[in-house]
């Protein structure tokens, strides 16, 4: 059977055509499958499980009942959802796996990662990561009041907004030498990400052997998705 690859999805209030078409990958494509994988920024926001937002409720049912039909279901923190815990994981009936992770791919050495990580060149993003990743900062944002915390990510969007319309694109984009230090202390063939919204396949050789990257694209404007079955892999678009 075939494993889905997706991220990106970044379901809201305000794009209900694209949590529509995620519950249809689900109910449809999805059910066909092995397992289905979501790297990250499943939501565009994610506030604590303690306050799931009424917005998101179709999604978490049609993630439970996929889970329930049998097919594996995975979820990884991105930068925008990354206060997902255990109790959503019982909701979707999915497994929260570590950023990075490795698994085996059809007998392929595949390490699977959100991909903020390799964006190192993003310095002003980087100290961001360091700062909501902290514990600390996570436990007082959590105390926080639902009032207070819908102002708070309002903030941040706004912010991010206003900061990667000014960045030049490639400092939003990977950095090769750190793609390659990842094969290389995960002693894996592939590399699986998304965050960058720029959906390839990258082909290239590291230390004599073939590996590949490949980057799966935001739900916004296409629905990417990943397809692996029999050692081969493509991106397809819903």
């Amino acid at each position: 059977m075939s494993s889905l690859f997706i991220s990106d999805l970044h379901l809201a209030k305000d794009r209900p055509e694209t949590s529509a078409r995620f519950v249809r990958f689900l109910e449809t494509q999805a059910r066909q499958a092995g397992a289905v994988y979501i790297l990250g920024d499943l939501f565009e926001v994610w506030l604590g499980d303690d306050m799931i937002l009424p917005d998101y409720q179709a999604a978490i049912r049609a993630m439970k009942a996929l889970s329930d039909s049998g097919v594996a279901l995975y979820l990884m923190h991105g930068n925008r959802d990354f206060f997902m815990g255990e109790h959503l994981m019982q909701l979707c009936g999915a497994t929260l796996l570590d950023d990075p992770t490795v698994i085996e791919l059809d007998g392929i050495p595949s390490l699977l990662l959100h991909g903020d990580t390799l964006c190192i060149d993003d310095l002003e993003y980087m100290k961001f990561r360091a700062m909501v990743r902290n514990p600390q900062w996570q436990n007082e944002v959590l105390a926080k009041s639902p009032e207070q915390r819908l102002a708070l990510a309002k903030q941040f969007r706004d912010i991010s907004k206003t900061e990667t319309g000014n960045k030049r694109k490639d400092i939003m984009d990977v950095n090769q030498a750190e793609v390659e230090r990842m094969f290389s202390e995960y002693k894996v063939q592939r590399l699986i990400h998304g965050h960058t919204h720029r959906p390839a396949i990258h082909d290239f050789e590291l230390n004599g052997q073939p590996v590949q990257r490949m980057v799966l694209g935001d739900w916004s404007t296409q629905g990417s998705v990943l397809v692996c079955k029999n050692s081969q892999c493509q991106l397809e678009t819903l």
